[in-house]
């Protein structure tokens, strides 16, 4: 008997969508067909025989929903498709996209649905559900992330090669991983061309008439797709979602959480995108979605039950269509993801003028009802090395004329355009990639850091690679050893961050002493303690948090922080406030100083640097003192009771190296005498000196 005669067909019912499995073992199709003329489902049994035709009248049909049982047919003997009249209709809903396996290569003119036969074991798998307060976003495309070469994974460009990254993830101290579109998606299509003159197309058309155009790639799949598959091509195994969940799960165990990125076009329909959403969240245990589209129901989203725990982020979150009488959320999973924190911040890195006041606003940006995202860069624009290293863009290789991509990058290139072996150059620039990492780290909302930013990968000025499925978009390793400083650097920030409460609150800051201890929680400084010259031309600012406001445990206040940005290519002097009696301030970080020279033994050279730079204490006499902060460059002090005082100038210790302590100093260079040119202006060393020892109640 075949296969074909071994089939029996009942009626179906209408939910859920696509395939499902039924309790007696058979298989029901749901599919949603506009059509008048015949329609059903065609099995495909083999790969090459005559697809099996099962019309559905001999189910029955609800609204526009037609539905049929199968019985003799497993999950693993068959690939499907709708038709209706002479249209062959792949399913929307199917688990597995059939016909695009290998990545770039010419599709199966009729893609095909399959469903997934394997079980999963999750085990005790337990969503992190760390709090948006808590959360450190990294951005990155599966493909891109470990394809190079020099990643060293087994399984290059997949889920698979992810996963085998996940002790550099850890290290890096990230919370989330985001990833770029990875839904099923046709990543082959007509290539982008300026149209040709009369003249030049019949030219073409002589040399060639029979020339076809050259299909080009999408690489980051901002299209439509098929959102309940995930891509196939990124799988290293021929099982795309055994190997999507063991990432899952394999994330989870190391306190990761997942997010998803979704594109939607305006004419996919909104009950659609919700069905997404919830199969995501249950067959793959996704932990938010980052959504992107004009017509996505955020207000129906937001308010559906299931989705209660889960992290969702939109460009403009309409919380007045969500919260009624101006609650706020129990867990707050809701996020604006725009570039509001990226334009001021930029502008203000690069000493634009009248920044200061959207820069402060940035800073201390935390809403009750939905958080915010904020990053200095992001998939589309100038990487972070690129920011600091051309003023314009150079997208020639798309193929574009370099008419593609914004002319709006706010970057500079640091006196010289593009790649260049000047040292001066090369200083200011990588202090200019900590500086944005420390304007990104040191403000209230949810950090995003897109992966290869951390150790200075560059897409050589392209800020617009959508279509470079090269070493332009592929993250390059060596990086991690070449820039070890900056990247060790990117890590201390993260664990500093991590590490003091005061500098990620739950709730935005009020700037009041509600807690009547002499101090409000947030205060603005500048060349007089208590006052901010917010005029036009200033570009500095010293921001206090006072750590009263926060707890480390159920016993223990955080420390206090001034942070003094200095923006100006001049050096400023900051005024310190008063600490209590028997408190000082401690340099833990001073963007101006470099890290020791390059060591063979990368270990080595960070024990070095641990060595070298023990936390710096800033010596005062009363209030009125201040600090004198370099050109364009950022200082930290922590308040230090003397006892933590002795610790810190005893151990120096560097968090997020060795010790793993954010209690310690950053890299600092060795004393010389470089004289600072005219772009850095700034002086060569700066200055221990001397901070209040008497004032508020208590500096912890």
């Amino acid at each position: 008997m075949t296969v074909r005669q071994q089939i029996k067909t009942y009626p179906g019912v209408p939910y859920p969508m696509g395939v499902s499995v039924t309790a007696d073992g058979r298989l029901n199709f749901a599919a949603a067909l506009h059509t008048k003329e015949e329609c059903g489902v065609l099995l495909y049994l083999n790969d090459r025989g005559t697809p099996v035709r099962l019309p559905f009248h001999m189910g029955k049909k609800v609204g526009n929903i037609y539905c049929l049982q199968v019985e003799g047919l497993t999950g693993s003997n068959f690939k499907y498709n709708y038709y209706a009249g002479d249209e062959i209709i792949t399913d929307p809903y199917a688990a597995i996209i059939y016909g695009n396996e290998k990545w770039g290569r010419r599709v199966d003119p009729s893609l095909k649905g399959g469903i997934c036969s394997e079980s999963f074991d999750w085990g005790e798998d337990r969503p992190p559900m760390t709090s948006l307060s808590d959360s450190i976003l990294y951005l990155l495309h599966v493909r891109g992330f470990t394809r190079h070469v020099s990643s060293g994974v087994k399984n290059r460009g997949t889920y698979d090669g992810i996963r085998e990254k996940i002790p550099y993830l850890k290290e890096l101290g990230i919370t989330a991983v985001e990833l770029m579109p990875s839904c099923e998606f046709v990543e082959l299509e007509r290539e982008k061309r300026p149209e040709p003159t009369m003249e030049e197309a019949k030219r073409r058309y002589m040399e060639n008439p029979e020339a076809e155009e050259t299909p080009r790639i999408n690489y980051w799949g901002y299209k439509e797709g098929y959102y309940f598959a995930p891509k196939y091509s990124y799988a290293a195994s021929d099982h795309p979602a055994e190997e999507f969940k063991s990432l899952v799960k394999a994330l989870h165990e190391a306190g990761i959480e997942l997010i998803m990125q979704f594109y939607f076009p305006p004419s996919v329909k909104q009950a659609y995108i919700l069905e997404v959403i919830r199969y995501w969240v249950l067959e793959y245990h996704v932990d938010g979605f980052h959504l992107l589209g004009v017509r996505v129901p955020m207000a129906l989203l937001a308010t559906e039950p299931m989705l209660g725990n889960t992290k969702l982020f939109y460009e403009d979150m309409p919380c007045g269509d969500i919260y009624e009488n101006n609650e706020t959320p129990v867990y707050k999973n809701l996020a604006s993801y725009n570039d509001s924190f990226l334009y001021p911040m930029r502008g203000f890195l690069k000493g634009d003028e009248n920044m200061l006041p959207s820069v402060l606003s940035c800073l201390k940006r935390n809403p009750s009802q939905a958080g915010v995202i904020n990053y200095m860069t992001n998939y589309s624009g100038f990487s972070l090395a690129d920011l600091v290293s051309y003023d314009g863009k150079h997208n020639e290789a798309n193929g574009e004329d370099n008419r593609d991509g914004s002319d709006s990058n706010f970057s500079w290139n640091c006196g010289f355009e593009g790649k260049t072996r000047r040292k001066a150059v090369l200083r200011l620039r990588k202090r200019q990639m900590k500086n944005a990492m420390l304007l990104l780290l040191t403000a209230q909302g949810t950090p995003m850091i897109v992966s290869g930013d951390e150790f200075g990968f560059s897409h050589g000025g392209n800020n617009n690679p959508y279509c470079q499925d090269n070493a332009v978009n592929w993250l390059d390793w060596r990086l991690t050893e070449e820039n070890r400083d900056f990247l060790t650097f990117v890590k201390w920030a993260v664990a500093l961050r991590r590490e003091h409460p005061i500098l990620h609150c739950p709730e935005e800051l009020t700037m009041l002493d509600y807690l009547s201890c002499g101090c409000p929680d947030l205060s603005y400084h500048g060349e007089e303690a208590w006052k901010l010259n917010t005029d036009r031309q200033n570009r500095i600012a010293g921001v206090m948090y006072c750590g009263r406001y926060a707890k480390k445990n159920r016993k223990e206040n955080d420390e206090s922080f001034y942070i003094a940005y200095n923006m100006h290519w001049e050096e400023h002097d900051f005024a310190l406030p008063a600490l209590p009696e028997g408190c000082s301030w401690v340099r833990i970080c001073d963007t101006f100083e470099e890290a020791p020279e390059k060591s063979g033994d990368g270990k080595r050279a960070e024990k070095k640097a641990e060595k070298m730079t023990a936390a710096k204490p800033e010596e005062t006499a009363g209030e009125g003192r201040s600090t004198r902060v370099p050109g364009r460059s950022i200082r930290i002090l922590i308040s230090s009771a003397p006892a933590a005082q002795k610790k810190a100038d005893g151990e120096g210790n560097f968090p997020g190296s060795l010790s793993g302590k954010s209690s310690g100093s950053l890299p600092g260079r060795k004393k010389g005498k470089r004289k600072a040119s005219h772009s850095e202006a700034g002086p060569e060393e700066s200055r221990p000196e001397e901070i209040q020892k008497a004032g508020p109640k208590s500096c912890e």
